[in-house]
């Protein structure tokens, strides 16, 4: 069983990380926006990360220091070996589109459709992309850091649902 060390200088030996970091014990791989499915299957295959946590997304927009605009974070883990590790891919626009990894971990289907819906990043080869919380006439991505507090008045536009009496 290899340690997150160990995995992170196999990963730098074969050209596919970019940055790493490693903060309060965590680690960070950053790699190319191409190369996430790649190395996201050799996690699984060969490194045994079996479980993943979490995908979210941070918009750096106006955030000082940062090159890039959006930050796709994938929270991975190993229940064999107890290891976690996070996984980041930096975008910026007009391309915001990566590979779905819902082909290796079912649980990124809905995670990756709440990324999509709020922020606007797309999955290529998703089984069902589309919005998930918000409804289709929503054309916004409401957690980007350039919508409106007050929204741009789509909301006003949306058709009424009221309860039925029971």
């Amino acid at each position: 069983m290899a340690t997150i060390a160990e995995i992170v200088e196999a990963l730098e030996e074969s050209g596919d990380v970019v940055a790493t970091s490693t903060f309060r014990g965590d680690t960070r791989v950053v790699v190319l926006p191409e190369r996430l499915a790649p190395v996201a299957r050799r996690l699984q295959v060969e490194f045994g990360f079996d479980m993943l946590i979490d995908v979210t997304c941070v918009d750096y927009l106006q955030y000082p220091g940062a090159r890039d605009r959006f930050g796709l974070v994938y929270s991975l883990f190993s229940t064999e070996s107890n290891q976690r590790l996070w996984l980041r891919v930096f975008l910026n626009e007009p391309d915001l589109e990566v590979d779905s990894l819902v082909p290796l971990w079912e649980s990124a289907n809905w995670m990756e459709r709440e990324v999509y819906d709020l922020f606007g990043i797309r999955f290529r080869r998703h089984p069902d992309l589309r919005r998930i919380l918000l409804p289709e006439a929503f054309t916004s991505h409401p957690l980007r850091k350039d919508y409106p507090l007050q929204g741009r008045g789509e909301r006003h536009h949306l058709p009424v649902i009221e309860r039925g009496e029971s």
